[in-house]
């Protein structure tokens, strides 16, 4: 099997197997894990003084049918306490036994659909409008595609960079990147001095298809620490839509003690995710900066990143301010040390620990914004004071009941905090088929930024009642919260309104009104793809992304076998052409 088949966006994971064949093969499962256990083989210094701190507590494999699936008695699903991350499938007696061609939809219409892929994994979105079109960039690393998509009904895709993915796989890359180039996760904003878009990249490294375990498979862990690419970020004037219109004007590595290091020499993560970037001063990222944020359980990843700031004031100019983290991170450093050893998911060789993300701000400092908020993996949520981005401080910090596999604390949704004094936290599965505890969405009331409580959690989606299954487990595939868009969104959030993507249950659109009250207001569940559309291993990835239009109604739902625009009337009737305010915006 290929490393990428067995990429860590667990999403992909194999398909096939019946179910009663499954529990055999959870079993082989087991013995392997086992087996890579016993035959450690740790040569970088940084990874054996991690292991060397607490011994192998991974959770056991459960067994389906008994551990997990459908309670004989009550018809519901039950899932397990606790799971390793787990690369097969781990299907249980009841579950459906075909990748289903339905869909499902209240309040909800689609617009269209798209069958345009470049990645069935995950993708990342921008919407920018240059001379009275609008924009779209679907991407993922050394895959591009853009789309004009002015009229929503009518998309143009206008140019494709790297793969194209059918039930054939990938193919061969058309129109590659250059060597040694890609395209990260990017936030575009107008810059008033030189009256053009300005990109900026993060540029990190594979998160996955290079190594499994990083306690037995040290090549792997040296290519990541002599990565090739650059580790950190790049920042481009857009003068045009296209890749070919932009100039590169800066680039820093986020290694901030080795500021003129190259490629290969690098240390740390480099700046995961989209930025936290408005267009004015102030700039944040998460990032690991060296090797020694090392304090993690995910068995394929080194680091345990935290977050930075950087001075924006000169685009051209990106300066660097200061590196924030918090107690359990570092290894090397004996309070660090302590403090990770006291979390209950040190040893268990599964959780991810740090953030994916960076802080999640509902008010920029520029603009008098003062608190940030934090997802931080197994370390738990974080209200942050970032008025001084120099100094960054914690004014208080909410741990989490662990719920692993899966992602703990990913991302927050700071649409509704200025009008409730509420976020969203949420993490995601790892897993297919339910194999790992439930991930929530909590309404965390931060009215009181000192105390931050949890008020509540989202409301579970459930089948529609013409569905031949009663739980969302039972489709196949993935289950579980992604994430509600990103910052860069055009338009305003809308009050009262939030999206989620949801895997094999879509895009699920709740209303909360009333955070402490959500309910499920509107959703639609798309068709699994078929053997021509996507290969068999990644089917259960379905509705991986959602990006929303809020200045023209119209919300985006990715999948991995394309993508759809749908139409809500919680959202109001779509629009086309570009609104009189161009994205981003100007002012």
């Amino acid at each position: 099997m290929s490393k990428i088949a067995k990429s860590p966006f667990r999403r992909s994971i194999l398909a096939g197997c019946a179910a009663m064949a499954a529990a055999a093969g959870i079993a082989g499962a087991a013995s392997a894990a086992e087996g890579e256990a016993a035959k450690v083989d740790i040569r970088d210094p940084i990874i054996k003084a991690w292991h060397d701190l607490t011994y192998d507590q991974r959770p056991p494999m459960p067994v389906p049918g008994v551990d997990y699936g459908i309670d004989p008695q009550t018809g519901a699903f039950h899932h397990p306490k606790a799971t390793p991350l787990h690369e097969e499938r781990a299907p249980f007696p009841g579950q459906l036994d075909h990748w289903e061609q339905k869909s499902y939809a209240k309040n909800m219409e689609v617009i269209a659909f798209y069958p345009h892929v470049p990645s069935p994994f995950h993708t990342w979105q921008n919407i920018a409008d240059f001379n009275g079109k609008r924009y779209l960039y679907v991407y993922d690393r050394l895959n591009l595609k853009v789309f004009d998509i002015t009229d929503p009904a009518k998309a143009k895709l206008l140019l494709t960079k790297g793969q194209s993915w059918t039930g054939k796989g990938g193919g061969d890359p058309v129109n590659p990147f250059p060597a040694g180039e890609m395209i990260g996760a990017a936030s575009i904003q107008w810059n008033k001095a030189l009256g053009k878009y300005i990109m900026v990249q993060s540029n990190e490294v594979q998160r996955f298809g290079i190594f499994d375990e990083k306690m037995n498979e040290p090549d792997g862990v040296d290519k990541i620490r002599k990565w090739p690419y650059h580790k950190g970020f790049n920042v481009y004037v857009m003068n045009g839509p296209l890749p070919d219109q932009w100039e590169r004007i800066a680039t820093r590595t986020t290694d901030y003690k080795h500021p003129d290091a190259q490629p290969g020499h690098q240390q740390g993560s480099g700046s995961l995710d989209v930025p936290a970037w408005f267009g004015g001063q102030y700039m944040f990222l998460s990032s690991a900066p060296d090797d020694s944020f090392a304090l993690t359980e995910y068995p394929n990843y080194l680091y345990s990143p935290g977050y930075q700031a950087w001075d924006m004031s000169d685009p051209k100019n990106p300066k660097f301010l200061s590196q924030f983290s918090v107690p359990g991170q570092i290894v090397g450093v004996k309070a660090e040390e302590d403090a990770y050893l006291k979390n209950p998911r040190a040893g268990n060789r599964t959780s991810w620990m740090g953030s994916r993300m960076p802080i999640f701000i509902p008010k920029p400092v520029e603009k008098g914004g003062k608190f940030g908020f934090a997802a931080m993996g197994g370390l738990g949520f974080y209200v942050l004071d970032i008025s001084n981005p120099a100094e960054i401080k914690v004014i208080s910090h909410l741990d989490m009941v662990p719920k692993f596999a899966g992602t703990e604390a990913d991302n927050i949704d700071v649409s509704q905090y200025e009008r409730t004094g509420f976020v969203f936290m949420n993490g995601y599965p790892m897993n297919d088929d339910c194999f790992e505890p439930y991930k929530d969405i909590f309404a965390i009331d931060v009215r009181d930024p000192n105390n931050p409580k949890i008020a509540t959690t989202f409301p579970r989606p459930t089948p529609p009642a013409d569905a031949p299954f009663k739980d969302f487990c039972e489709r196949r595939g993935s289950f579980g919260p992604k994430r509600p868009g990103y910052f860069t969104q055009p338009g305003t959030a809308r009050q009262g309104i939030v999206p989620y993507a949801f895997y094999n249950a879509g895009v699920q659109l709740f209303d909360v009104q009333d955070p402490a009250n959500p309910k499920i207001a509107a959703y639609y569940i798309p068709r699994f793809p078929t053997d021509q559309e996507t290969p068999d291993y990644v089917k259960g990835n379905l509705g991986y992304g959602t990006y929303v239009e809020y200045d023209r109604n119209i919300l985006w739902l990715f999948t991995n076998h394309g993508f759809y625009a749908l139409k809500s009337p919680l959202l109001g009737e779509p629009k086309k052409g570009v609104p009189a305010k161009p994205w981003p915006p100007r002012d």
